[in-house]
């Protein structure tokens, strides 16, 4: 059965990376849940906006699925951008529709973590104050309708480049956010913190870029599998920026797909490609 894990929060967990500047994943071991079934993933995972990229999820299910090569896994996009904690109250859309697609996908899947990377629209406004309680009775109303209480919650980091320039500017009380999500994670159970320490920005000030989009998806992955909070950068994660190329049948098949649907090779190059393909 698909392992799969509920992508929550707002736009870094939605993902905002530029597209060109990170080598694309394609693994047909790796799904998103799309229009009600299991699709290969491609980024956009989590199609919130037009302006949707790269995400933390790609990396996070790249590395998980290296790890367990036999197994698929299935991503389940459920992030907002620019949405607060206020925003996702149990009686609230967002949350609501969070919990309508867990349960589709514990149709056919078993749900195996909780990946939520939320904070910069409370940056201000002293929201700091309230940050913990709301989050708890998210976390803990979630858990609780969908019987997760032992699967594990990651939790991100806000990077240090907030408050200084762009669309970030303005959150100038990051790190209190900060502050609370590592208390959160140190005194509940089942839950991990993750580092966004040496990140880097796109040039809005507020969205992690491509590259670190990759890097922090593996720090997510060292969080779930060994089970602790991330709290440095981790040395080998450039390994995230590798990509895999030795692709398969089905993989290549689709490749050619998507470059025939977007317009970068024309159909007689398509069936050229196909061809080789089918004698694989």
């Amino acid at each position: 059965m698909i392992k799969s894990f509920l992508m929550l929060g707002q736009s870094n967990m939605a993902g905002r990376g530029f597209l060109h500047e990170v080598e694309p994943i394609y693994n047909e071991k790796i799904k998103m849940l799309r229009n009600g079934q299991w699709q290969m993933m491609t980024e956009p995972i989590n199609y919130d906006r037009p302006v949707a990229g790269v995400s933390l999820a790609a990396s996070f299910a790249e590395a998980w699925s290296k790890a367990h090569p036999d197994e698929e896994i299935g991503l389940i996009p459920c992030a907002e951008g620019g949405s607060s904690l206020d925003d996702w109250h149990p009686e609230g859309t967002l949350f609501q529709h969070a919990l309508s697609e867990a349960r589709f996908a514990l149709k056919t899947s078993e749900i195996s973590g909780i990946l939520w990377h939320q904070g910069e629209s409370d940056s201000h406004n002293s929201l700091h104050e309230t940050y913990y309680e709301k989050l708890l009775f998210i976390i803990e109303t979630l858990r609780k309708e969908l019987n997760l209480q032992n699967i594990p919650l990651i939790i991100g980091g806000l990077g240090d480049f907030l408050g200084k320039k762009g669309f970030g500017k303005d959150l100038t009380e990051f790190q209190k956010i900060n502050e609370e999500l590592r208390r959160f994670a140190y005194e509940q159970d089942n839950c991990y913190f993750v580092t966004a320490e040496g990140l880097s920005a796109n040039p809005d000030g507020i969205h992690l870029n491509a590259v670190s989009q990759r890097k922090f998806g593996y720090r997510y992955f060292e969080a779930y599998s060994k089970k602790c909070h991330i709290l440095k950068p981790i040395p080998n994660e450039n390994e995230s920026l590798k990509v895999n190329t030795n692709y398969s049948k089905t993989e290549l098949i689709y490749i050619s797909m998507l470059n025939l649907a977007l317009g970068k090779i024309t159909y007689d190059e398509f069936e050229s490609q196909m061809s080789k393909v089918m004698q694989l």
